[in-house]
């Protein structure tokens, strides 16, 4: 079988969809339900997802209507009890004033025209809560601009604390949601049905990933390959690819993904694309030359043709003066917020051998430029000298030294490790520009010295004080996938991902996932 290829981004990564929905899909004789369909695909609205023993749907599943409706009731019980509210807290009345009615009026309008409730956009990631963002923060304009428009210059409040105040609500909101669909997605509840078009190889490699990160919401049921016969990870064969808008017809599937195969060309797609046309199927098409992905990918159309554009990765410019402004200052305050327990810990580590607090280790930043990185000091003193007599018990990925019951971690720093406390002095190293909050994990130089061309680009920003690494096992990655997802984050940071990385950290520090 010929290697994996790789095209399916991580989750909250988009892949370039093509809408196949504009047309209403008529009905689909689905008297035989498609292979390995889950016996449950409603939503129930008090509980966001069904409970067991329903029947399944197809096109537009029960489960995805009642899930909208239930983000949008949610929105709007919550956006209406923050503004009325805020109206008796700043007017002393009932929310009977045109401010009040003024900002709902606002907050109603960019919600849907933002498409923060669009159906593409629910779990999907940072792009959820990237539009809802963008939608009150154009409520916020509206607002603004209707008090200047209608001479009520004292909007200034509705403005720059009412709305933001609906924002403080609605993203928990959202995220508590979101997780209760994820629970019921994990038992293989409310999963869109899935048919995967492609070589064995990439077809394998989607398959295994749908299963790994069932919270995504995909389930590849059915497989259409060049032979159309056998089954790949236990997913039956189908058909031919020639077959496929057939089959999809026929099985009522929500997703047609296409991975690469010499089968594809531009004028297949296309035929596919018009054969599933009045379906609600979405063609989903992996870019196959390349894994690039995120806010660095755009479709446009140039000469005719559709053209997949890569724009260059930002290592300079507004946004990155946004990140090191946000960096230091977050920083800072995390010191100023922190600093009871980084005293207990001081105190704690003294304590427990008399041994130095600190521990400082030389890590190579950006540019290859070297730096001292600091730590608490959770190992005992000279335990550089012992790890020679260790190296055969080595657990470590690639260059690095790791063991699950290091004999030389001290039993304070064996809790620090655990919830990641010893990692919380390299704030000042962010304070200093070091590092950055969020950013590749900070390299040994040993670890520098071995690596390929490719590798050394993860030197080309700040090393942070967490990255995908920590939010996606830590310790427990191999050596390749580390450096995979350091240099995911390099090709296509945004500060939306900043921030989901930032959130993830603190769930993944307070389980202790993947930390020894």
């Amino acid at each position: 079988m010929e290697e994996p290829v790789r095209p399916w981004p991580a989750d909250g990564v988009s892949l370039p969809r093509v809408d196949l929905r504009a047309v209403p899909a008529p009905p689909v004789d689905v008297a035989a339900p498609s292979p390995g369909r889950a016996a449950d695909d409603r939503l129930d609205p008090a509980t966001v997802c069904p409970a067991e023993g329903d029947p399944p749907k197809t096109h537009a599943a029960e489960w995805e209507k009642r899930y909208r409706r239930t983000v949008i009731a949610a929105d709007l019980v919550a956006a209406c009890a923050v503004i009325a509210l805020s109206a008796f807290v700043i007017d002393r009345v009932a929310p009977h004033d045109m401010h009040a009615f003024g900002t709902a009026f606002a907050i109603l309008c960019a919600l849907p025209v933002s498409r923060a409730w669009s159906a593409r956009v629910l779990g999907e990631g940072p792009e959820e809560y990237r539009t809802l963002g963008r939608a009150l923060i154009t409520a916020a304009v509206l607002v603004a601009f209707g008090g200047l428009l209608f001479g009520a210059l004292e909007v200034q409040p509705w403005v720059f604390f009412v709305v933001p105040a609906v924002a403080i609500v609605l993203f928990p909101q959202r995220y508590v949601l979101r997780q209760i669909l994820h629970r019921k997605r994990r038992r293989g509840l409310c999963l869109l049905p899935v048919m995967a078009a492609g070589s064995a190889g990439t077809v394998a490699d989607l398959i295994r990933r749908t299963r790994a990160e069932a919270h995504v919401g995909w389930r590849v049921e059915a497989v259409c390959t060049s032979t159309g016969t056998g089954e790949i990870e236990g997913v039956p064969v189908v058909g031919r690819l020639e077959e496929l808008s057939r089959h999809v017809r026929r099985g009522g599937y929500r997703v047609v993904a296409i991975t690469a195969d010499q089968y594809w060309n531009p004028e297949r797609l296309q035929r596919l694309a018009w054969d599933l046309e009045g379906t609600s199927s979405e063609m989903v098409v992996a870019p196959m030359l390349m894994e690039v992905a995120g806010p660095r990918l755009n479709v446009s159309g140039v000469l005719g043709m559709p053209l997949l554009r890569v724009t260059a990765p930002a290592f300079t410019g507004g946004r990155r003066l946004v990140k090191e402004v946000v960096d230091r200052c977050g920083a800072a305050l995390l010191l100023a917020l922190f600093s009871p327990l980084l005293l207990a810990i001081a105190v704690a580590v003294k304590a427990g051998d008399r041994g130095p607090v600190i521990y400082r280790q030389r890590r190579i930043g950006k540019d290859g430029e070297a730096f001292t990185m600091l730590k608490f000091r959770t190992m005992v003193v000279d335990a550089h000298l012992i790890r020679r007599d260790l190296e055969q018990a080595n657990e470590g990925a690639g260059p690095l030294f790791k063991m699950k019951k290091d004999p030389r971690v001290t039993k304070v720093g064996g809790l620090l490790r655990r919830y990641s406390l010893d990692e919380l002095p390299q704030l000042f190293n962010v304070v200093a520009g070091r590092m950055s909050l969020v950013g590749p994990r900070p390299p040994l130089p040993e670890e520098t010295a071995t690596y390929a061309p490719a590798a050394r680009r993860r030197l080309l920003v700040k090393p942070g004080l967490t990255g995908l690494w920590q939010v996606s096992g830590r310790s427990d990655l191999s050596w390749e996938e580390s450096i995979r997802l350091d240099l995911r984050y390099v090709e296509d940071w945004s500060l939306a991902l900043d921030l989901v990385i930032l959130w993830k950290t603190l769930r993944a520090v307070l389980a202790g996932q993947g930390a020894y």
